[in-house]
């Protein structure tokens, strides 16, 4: 069953960091998502840029609304994802523990499923 890891970053949290401790912290990350792809249950994975360049589209009465960042009222942004395939939520949720994100950051676990599920 495929599970997705969510990185929930405090904003502005990464422009507390020099460029060099970013560059390590993103060299776990990568140390990590290699040891995923290792043990065959990563299915893909990404870091994303920090929300000043997001843009929320929503279609209402036919028209395309957009707004673009940064969104005052987010207190975190999605730094990240790992897609999975597990066997169990218990062993993705053991990987959650496992990421180097999760000591500044939170990792969501959800399962995917149909929007109607």
């Amino acid at each position: 069953m495929a599970y997705m890891l969510l990185i929930h970053e405090p904003v502005g949290q990464r422009a507390t960091r020099s460029r060099a401790e970013g560059e390590a912290l993103y060299q776990r990350m990568l140390r990590f998502g290699a040891e995923l792809r290792r043990r065959d249950v990563l299915l893909a994975s990404e870091s994303l840029a920090n929300e000043t360049n997001g843009v929320r589209i929503a279609v209402r009465a036919g028209r395309a609304q957009l707004l673009d960042g940064p969104f005052a009222e987010a207190k975190e942004m999605v730094g990240g994802f790992f897609l999975l395939n597990c066997k169990t939520l218990e062993e993705a949720q053991a990987i959650a523990a496992e990421c180097p994100a999760a000591e500044w950051a939170a990792v969501e676990v959800r399962a995917t499923a149909p929007c109607y599920a």
